[in-house]
């Protein structure tokens, strides 16, 4: 079955593994808000067979998802729900962590404030929130190739952007959530973790 292949996921698999499958490994049942082609899912429910992994995008990203999921034939690996972020009423699945990879860049802030506030809702106290992509600090880019990629997602779309961290953490604040560790992360992405207190 033809199947849509990004190349940045086989690039960035293996390092975001290396952080996610520590913060996973006393959980039971992922979200992957956005989960693109399906690459991502595959290779990490095959990596971390503990966990439920369910996948999830907007309508027009199922095709591929399924295609990948169903060629990989794993017990652990659901999906693909109906999930846009700024819909009213999130998918009812029952998960004690939420990842999302290359998202929150691409969205207009309308929808970032709803992932986070969905995500927020979604959490058991406990569970957690990881997020990963090229972010800002103190509104200043980290690099070179972050302001290129910064100006070339604005030129596509005047309401996407890489993200400030200190905007994007009050909204998880916003939403229960509290900070709990920032990884630094190849080609100047990083992971971050919240944690759901309340």
């Amino acid at each position: 079955m033809n199947k849509l292949y990004a190349e940045a996921c086989d690039r960035n698999k293996a390092p975001i593994l290396a952080v996610i499958e520590l913060l996973f490994e006393d959980c039971t049942s992922v979200l992957e808000i956005g989960s693109g082609t399906g690459q991502h899912a595959v290779f990490f429910a095959e990596k971390m067979p503990h966990l439920i992994w369910h996948t999830s995008d907007v309508k027009e990203n199922h095709a591929d998802i399924k295609a990948w999921i169903q060629d990989a034939k794993l017990s652990n690996l659901q999906g693909p729900l109906m999930l846009d972020v700024t819909q009213t009423e999130w998918p009812e699945v029952k998960v004690d962590a939420v990842f999302s990879a290359n998202t929150a860049h691409i969205m207009n802030w309308d929808a970032v404030e709803k992932l986070f506030a969905g995500a927020g809702r979604l959490l058991p106290e406990g569970g957690k929130f990881v997020l990963y992509g090229p972010f800002n600090y103190q509104n200043q880019y980290t690099s070179d190739s972050n302001a290129n990629f910064d100006l070339w997602l604005k030129a596509k779309d005047p309401q996407s952007g890489i993200r400030n961290f200190e905007d994007i953490d009050n909204l998880a604040k916003s939403a229960g959530m509290i900070f709990r560790q920032d990884y630094e992360m190849p080609a100047n992405n990083r992971i971050l973790y919240w944690q759901k207190v309340k």
